[in-house]
């Protein structure tokens, strides 16, 4: 009890804590108090096309991808050019640290094949890191364009792009319902991890390249490890069935790839969004600083797993015997 009210005594002397207590108070009762006027928190599990009447193809999705991918040509530029200086600037120091570690954690895994899978593996960590941050840049995902909802000439409402009757129930839907005239907003930006298909497509252009460097290191041996019958009797049919097996293992590899990345960025933006429309201020910080730690996570898991299946396809299967 002393405790307590020797730290309000100190609260109330001291203007600095007060001040930050009492802010701190008024953004949370603020939060509490313009809950009523502020919309719904958007959510969309795949991404929008941006235009209306434009092409379905060009998304929020797929514009922050290229804006990814010009910050990072533009960055490897600025930092060749500060290279070419003769006295490396901040932004060559920070780079040749960033890719000295790189470079450090691909060796230490694949040991002689690092100069060989380094290029690819840098990329992917990049590129997936900047995609999972640009999620996190206040007015992604809040920011957009408003499209018109289809009219049907009656009273419902526009469901999944289909049109209910009023009277109808409905159980369940990812998306919200918009009530018939009233527009949608389509965010501007959306990050790339956030995307299905860019996880997929990430996924599929790893596992090609983990057939390439098999196929390019063991010839048609490569096949052995997914095409084995040339053993005899029971053994014959147990070396055919690991094959099998081994087959469709490299295709789960790349559904596991894709939705292991997809499902945790966007369930992170899923839950920074409902946390935002609870309460506006301060909640969401700790979750901010969670998805940081979750986003390089992501990227890290995705490069290393990458290195270590180039590796493993490099290896013989009489190798591994």
């Amino acid at each position: 009890m002393n405790k307590l009210v020797g730290f309000f005594t100190n609260l109330v002397q001291d203007p600095r804590r007060r001040n930050i207590t009492l802010g701190v108070i008024v953004l949370l009762v603020g939060s509490i108090i313009l809950k009523p006027l502020m919309s719904s928190p958007h959510v969309s599990l795949a991404a929008e096309p941006l235009l209306e009447h434009g092409p379905s193809w060009f998304t929020n999705a797929l514009l922050t991808t290229l804006i990814v991918d010009i910050l990072l040509i533009a960055l490897a530029l600025a930092t060749r050019a500060s290279l070419k200086e003769g006295v490396p600037s901040g932004l060559a120091n920070v780079m040749e640290m960033v890719i000295e570690a790189l470079y450090g954690l691909v060796e230490n895994v694949v040991g002689k094949n690092a100069k060989r899978f380094f290029p690819i593996a840098a990329t992917i960590f990049l590129f997936i890191i900047f995609s999972n941050y640009s999620g996190l840049i206040p007015g992604v995902g809040s920011i957009g364009i408003y499209h018109g909802a289809e009219k049907d000439g009656g009273h419902g409402l526009l469901v999944d792009q289909k049109v209910v009757a009023a009277d109808e129930k409905v159980a369940f839907s990812l998306f919200p319902a918009e009530e018939e005239g009233h527009a949608k907003l389509v965010p501007l930006f959306r990050a790339p991890s956030a995307d299905l298909n860019v996880t997929f497509a990430l996924a599929l252009i790893t596992m090609v390249l983990v057939q390439y460097y098999g196929i390019s290191a063991l010839g048609r041996k490569y096949f052995k490890k997914f095409f084995n019958f040339g053993g005899k009797g029971f053994m014959g049919a147990i070396f055919g069935v690991v094959g099998i097996l081994e087959l469709i293992s490299e295709i789960a590899k790349i559904i596991s790839f894709a939705f292991r990345l997809f499902g945790n960025i966007f369930a992170g933006e899923v839950l920074l969004a409902v946390m935002a429309f609870l309460v506006a201020f301060l909640l969401p910080m700790p979750f901010y600083g969670l998805e940081l730690f979750v986003g390089f996570i992501q990227a890290f898991v995705f490069m290393m797993l990458a290195v270590v299946f180039f590796s493993t396809a490099m290896v013989g299967h009489d190798d591994h015997h």
